[in-house]
This record gives structure tokens, C-alpha cells and sequence, in this order.
């Protein structure tokens, strides 16, 4: 039986839940240091896609790409957590902000260089742009085929991938040749939980940058158990351009900001009587909020 080597492009987003006046730099930037950082949602069903292609195909593998400040290792780790065999941490002031073009250019590089790959997964998008740029613009510059709103993985047999996608009015099935990129939907199945017994084996998983950090000498365990080691790669670790990276490779440029704050209005409770459900009816309709 074939096995597969799988990527899956995850991102470390700002909680969007807890956005604040302070959230935005003066050049348009997210200003990510006030901002509690979770794993990208859809990101998560698309690990749970690439886990279950491992399961099916004993010997494949499944590492994650993700492309961040230092803190975005947890990412890795949680990866490592549910089932993954690594990953690879992208790095460097020289990314910082970095619009869907930039950073598109910068994985499709760094996918270069970690070799051959049969499937590349992501999220559809993610919840600090909600663009949906960056899976398909990544298939673009590496030349690969892709499929977009995928549900499901149907089948994959003799290099031929079989796919559900999820579309406005309705549902498609879509067959093609590997290698491939596919971008998954948030209404695909939720990502499996922690392994308990993975938890403990990776908890001390880091990068060099964060080993350095450490108070506690855990030299020797890192010298033992190299799968504890997370690679963290700079600007000067892939072959790029650097005037298209970062702000200076990024033409999407913020031109306003706007901080909306929504304010409660008062409540109205009402009975469940004809009478009072009637006069509310009334009221919404000369308030023309129905009718």
C-alpha cells in the first residue's frame, strides 16, 4: 500500500473574539501582541482530513508549515499533540506583514525545500483576513492542481484523489491526480482531540530559539530524542527574493481604519400573549425592521 507525504499549511491567528481599540497598528497591521493567539479553525479540519489519510495509509506522513512569530511553535506542538509527525516553523522579522501574496511566496519556497509532497492541505481561510487567497495562490506558484471547499476525502486510490466540496447550493464531487493542493471548509469534521499519551511525549517539543529561552537544562533530552526538535527556518534557510517578501512584497495596502464598537440598546420583555405579541409586531413593522 502506497503511503503519502502530507502537508498541512496551519496558521496562528488572533482570537477575533476578543478584538479591542488597540487591536490595529497605525500602518494597518494586526497589532498581535494584545491579542490572544489560537490554532486557525479551518485549519484544524484540514489536519483532521491529512490524520485520516494517515490512518488509512500506514507509513505516510503529516507535518505542519506555518509561517510566524517565534510563539507560533504552538502550533507545531498542538499538531504533534493530535497526531502529526512534525513540522516546520517559518521565521523571521524579515515576514512581518505580509499580505496573502507575500506569504504565499514565502511557503511556496519553503515547500521547495522540504521536499517531495503528494498533498498539501489548508484551511479555506482564515479568521484574521477571511480572503481565501493563500491555499490557491500557493498552488499557483508551485504549479500543482487544486481543488477548493473540499468536506471530505472520498477515496484515494492509484494516485487518484476523490473529493466532496461544499458549495453555495449544493454539493460536488471532484476527482483528480495527486499532487494536489486542497483547502477545506469549516463545515468538514472537527479535528480529533489530544492524545493523552502524545501530550506527554511532546510536551517538551521546541524550537533552538526557544531551547535558549529555557531556565531548565534539557540539552541531553533534546540530543536523545531529535523529535523533540521543531526546525525553525529564517529568510537565509529557503532561496527567495526578498523584495517580495514582507511589506515591501505585499501591494495590499490598509487605507483606513475603523474601530466599531457595538453598545447594548434596551431590552424589551414581552408575554407570550396574542395581545403583546401582536403589539410587538406592530412596533417592528413602523420601525420597518420587518415588513
Amino acid at each position: 500500500m502506497k503511503a503519502y507525504n502530507i502537508i498541512v499549511l496551519a496558521k496562528q491567528v488572533p482570537d477575533t473574539r476578543n478584538v479591542g481599540k488597540d487591536a490595529m497598528k497605525a500602518d494597518g497591521t494586526i497589532n498581535r501582541a494584545v491579542l490572544p493567539a489560537i490554532f486557525n479553525p479551518e485549519d484544524l479540519n484540514a489536519l483532521e482530513q491529512a490524520l485520516r489519510i494517515k490512518d488509512k495509509f500506514p507509513g505516510s506522513t503529516v507535518k505542519i508549515l506555518t509561517m510566524g512569530p517565534g510563539r507560533a511553535a504552538d502550533i507545531i506542538r498542538e499538531g504533534l499533540f493530535r497526531g502529526t509527525d512534525g513540522g516546520v516553523l517559518l521565521t523571521d522579522r524579515a515576514f512581518a506583514g505580509s499580505d496573502t501574496l507575500a506569504t504565499s511566496y514565502a511557503l511556496g519556497q519553503a515547500l521547495k525545500k522540504m521536499g517531495k509532497v503528494d498533498i498539501i492541505i489548508a484551511g479555506r481561510q482564515a479568521i484574521d483576513g477571511d480572503t481565501a487567497q493563500v491555499g490557491p495562490q500557493v498552488a499557483e506558484k508551485l504549479g500543482m492542481v487544486q481543488v477548493t471547499y473540499v468536506e471530505e476525502v472520498v477515496e484515494l486510490k492509484d494516485n487518484i484523489i476523490t473529493m466532496k466540496r461544499r458549495l453555495e447550493n449544493g454539493v460536488e464531487t471532484v476527482r483528480c491526480p495527486l499532487p494536489l493542493v486542497m483547502t477545506v471548509n469549516g463545515s468538514a469534521p472537527e479535528c480529533r482531540a489530544r492524545n493523552a499519551k502524545r501530550i506527554m511525549r511532546y510536551k517538551h517539543a521546541c524550537t533552538i530559539t526557544e531551547l535558549q529561552n529555557k531556565n531548565v537544562d534539557y540539552t541531553h533530552m533534546y540530543n536523545d530524542h531529535p523529535e523533540l526538535n521543531i526546525p525553525e527556518w529564517s529568510v537565509n534557510d529557503i532561496e527567495t527574493d526578498q523584495s517580495q517578501l514582507g511589506l515591501s512584497g505585499s501591494p495590499t495596502k490598509v487605507k483606513t481604519i475603523e474601530n466599531v464598537v457595538l453598545h447594548a440598546k434596551d431590552s424589551k420583555v414581552i408575554s407570550s400573549s396574542d395581545t403583546d405579541i401582536e403589539e410587538m409586531m406592530v412596533e417592528l413593522i413602523k420601525s420597518h425592521t420587518i415588513g
